[in-house]
C-alpha cells in the first residue's frame, strides 16, 4: 500500500495534520514511537490563550491567529475546553496600569469574541479575588482565556483521524527513509518503519511531514538525510502543582521582576497549578526534569502573591517538558516566539517533505490547515480545508452545554457519584456513553482499579485512545496519577499486562 503522508510525530502538531489530511481524504499514517502527547504536548500551562504578554513584542499577528482559534477550539470541543478568568495583580513597578490597560484593550478587540467575556478593572482588597493575595495588592485586571486538557485534546485529534481513515501507529518509529528516483507524478518516499513488536516494514509514501517537536532537525538529519536553514530553539518549561492555593475559580497571572508570567490555575478540582519557567537547554532532545532553582523560582511566585505559604513539602507534582520554539534570533529564552514555520524539501522534483519548526497548542489546527494548503500542489485531488467549524469527538454536547451534559449524565446514571460522572463528561463527553450507556448499576461498569477508574473505562482508553500504560492512563489520558497511591498503580499496570496489547 502507498500512503499519501507519513507523519512522524504524535504531538498536537502531527495529529492535528493527521485529522485535517484524512478529512481531506488523503491516506494517512501516523507514527508515534512512545505514546500521543508523550513530550512536549503534555508539559504545557493546559491553556487554550491568545498570549497576552506576545503582545509586549509585537506578535499581533500571531496573536490575532491564536484568538480566532480559541473560539474556534472552545466551539470544538466545550468537553475538554472551558473558559477561565485569570485576575492579574496590579504590580506598579513592573508595569504601569495604563500600558495593562491597553494590552487588555487590544486583547479583546484583536478577533471576534463569541463565547468570551471582555477584560475589565477590578479591585482586589476586600472582595473574593483579592481574598487569597497579601493586602499589598489593591488593585487588578480580569480577562478570560480558556483552560484545556492538553494531552486529552492530542488524543481526540488522532481518534477523529482515525475515524477518518487515518492509520494511527503508537509505539512505532520511523527508523529512516529514502526518496525513490522517480519522476514527480511518480515520486515515493521509501520508509523502514519499526513497529511496536520492532518488527521492520517497508512503507512507501507521497509525502512526508515531520513534525517530531524537539525531534525535527534529528529527523531530519539522521533519519532522512536531509538539511536545513531552519532551527528550533529548545527551551525548558517546567510546572508545580501543589494543594489548593485559595477557594474560587478565578486564575492568576503573575507578573515577576524580571517581567516574566506566572500562571496559578485551578487544577483538578483539589490542587493548583503554578508555571511555567523558561530555562534555554543547551543540550540534546530528552526527558527532562525539573530543577531546584525552577522549583524555588515558583514557590517565590507564591511567596509573594499569596498568603498562603508553601514549600517543597507542599509540591505535588512537578513536570517539565522541551518547548522546541522556532529560533528566529531572539537573545532571551522568554521572547522567542511562539509562531511556527515550515521548511518544504521537494528538490529535483522529488516527493516532498514537510518539517515543521515551532507552533503551539492554541493554533495547532490552524498549522494544520496551513501544512496541507502547503502540500496542496502536490495532490491536486485534495478536498478543502474543512476543520474550522468541525467538532472534535465527544464535543456534541447540545445546546445545553457541559454543565447541562453533566446534569443528563447524572440523570440517566444516577449510581455515579456526581464527581466520577462531572469527570467522566469532561473526559469524554459523548462518548462517556459508549461504556456508560450498558450499565445499569455501579458493578456493571467492572471493578473499580482505583480512585473511580473502571475496567470499562480502561477498556474503553486501551480500545479507543491507544493507552497500553499505566503511565498513558493516569498522566495522559487523565490525571488520576495525583491521586493514584503507588500499590494502586501496580495493580493498574498488572491489570494492562493481563490483558495484553489493544
Amino acid at each position: 500500500m502507498v500512503f499519501d503522508l507519513v507523519i512522524v510525530g504524535g504531538g498536537v502538531n502531527g495529529c492535528a495534520i493527521a485529522r485535517d489530511a484524512a478529512g481531506r481524504g488523503l491516506g494517512v499514517l501516523l507514527l508515534e514511537r512512545k505514546d500521543l502527547a508523550a513530550a512536549t504536548s503534555s508539559a504545557s500551562t493546559k491553556l487554550v490563550h491568545g498570549g497576552l504578554r506576545y503582545l509586549e513584542h509585537y506578535e499581533f499577528r500571531l496573536v490575532h491567529e491564536a484568538l480566532a482559534e480559541r473560539e474556534l477550539l472552545l466551539a470544538a470541543a466545550p468537553h475538554i475546553i472551558h473558559p477561565l478568568q485569570f485576575i492579574l495583580p496590579h504590580e506598579r513597578s513592573i508595569r504601569p496600569a495604563w500600558l495593562v490597560r491597553l494590552g487588555l484593550f487590544l486583547y479583546d478587540h484583536l478577533a471576534q469574541r463569541e463565547r468570551i467575556p471582555g477584560s475589565a478593572t477590578v479591585a482586589l482588597a476586600g472582595t473574593p479575588f483579592g481574598a487569597p493575595l497579601t493586602a499589598d495588592h489593591r488593585l487588578g485586571f480580569s480577562y478570560y482565556d480558556c483552560r484545556v486538557d492538553d494531552s486529552r485534546l492530542v488524543a481526540l485529534e488522532a481518534l477523529d483521524a482515525f475515524e477518518r481513515g487515518a492509520d494511527i501507529r503508537v509505539g512505532a518509529k520511523l527508523v529512516g527513509a529514502r526518496r525513490q528516483d522517480a519522476r514527480r507524478e511518480d515520486a515515493q518516499w521509501i520508509a523502514s518503519v519499526a513497529g511496536a513488536d520492532g518488527r521492520l516494514e517497508e512503507i512507501r509514501a507521497r509525502a512526508l511531514v515531520n513534525a517530531s517537536g524537539p525531534w525535527v532537525s534529528e529527523t531530519l538529519g539522521q533519519r532522512l538525510g536531509l538539511g536545513s536553514r531552519k532551527h528550533v530553539r529548545l527551551v525548558k518549561g517546567s510546572h508545580i502543582v501543589t494543594r489548593k492555593l485559595y477557594e474560587g475559580a478565578q486564575a492568576y497571572m503573575l507578573q515577576r521582576p524580571d517581567k516574566r508570567i506566572i500562571f496559578a490555575i485551578p487544577f483538578e478540582e483539589d490542587f493548583t497549578l503554578v508555571g511555567t519557567t523558561d530555562i534555554p537547554f543547551p543540550g540534546e532532545p530528552g526527558p527532562v526534569a525539573i530543577s531546584d532553582d525552577e522549583t524555588d523560582y515558583l514557590l517565590a511566585a507564591i511567596d509573594h502573591f499569596f498568603r498562603k505559604k508553601v514549600g517543597r513539602g507542599d509540591v505535588v507534582w512537578s513536570y517539565s517538558g522541551l518547548r522546541p520554539l522556532y529560533d528566529d534570533g531572539s537573545l532571551e529564552a522568554s521572547v522567542v516566539t511562539r509562531d511556527y514555520a515550515f521548511d518544504l524539501d521537494a528538490q529535483g522534483g522529488g516527493a516532498p517533505a514537510l518539517s515543521i519548526f515551532g507552533g503551539k497548542i492554541t493554533t495547532a489546527r490552524r498549522l494544520a490547515e496551513h501544512a496541507l494548503d502547503t502540500l496542496a500542489p502536490f495532490f491536486p485531488h485534495m478536498r478543502a480545508a474543512w476543520t474550522g467549524g468541525a467538532i472534535l469527538p465527544g464535543g456534541d454536547l447540545g445546546p445545553g452545554g457541559f454543565d447541562a451534559f453533566v446534569a443528563d449524565v447524572i440523570r440517566a446514571k444516577p449510581f455515579l457519584e456526581p464527581r466520577l460522572a462531572r469527570r467522566l463528561a469532561g473526559a469524554y463527553g459523548t462518548r462517556a456513553w459508549r461504556f456508560l450507556e450498558p450499565a445499569k448499576s455501579l458493578a456493571d461498569l467492572g471493578a473499580d482499579l482505583g480512585c473511580g477508574l473502571s475496567e470499562a473505562e480502561l477498556d474503553y482508553l486501551r480500545a479507543h485512545e491507544w493507552a497500553r500504560t499505566a503511565e498513558d492512563v493516569l498522566w495522559r489520558r487523565s490525571k488520576l496519577g495525583l491521586r493514584f497511591d503507588a500499590a494502586q498503580t501496580q495493580a493498574l499496570a498488572r491489570v494492562l499486562a493481563s490483558r495484553g496489547a489493544a
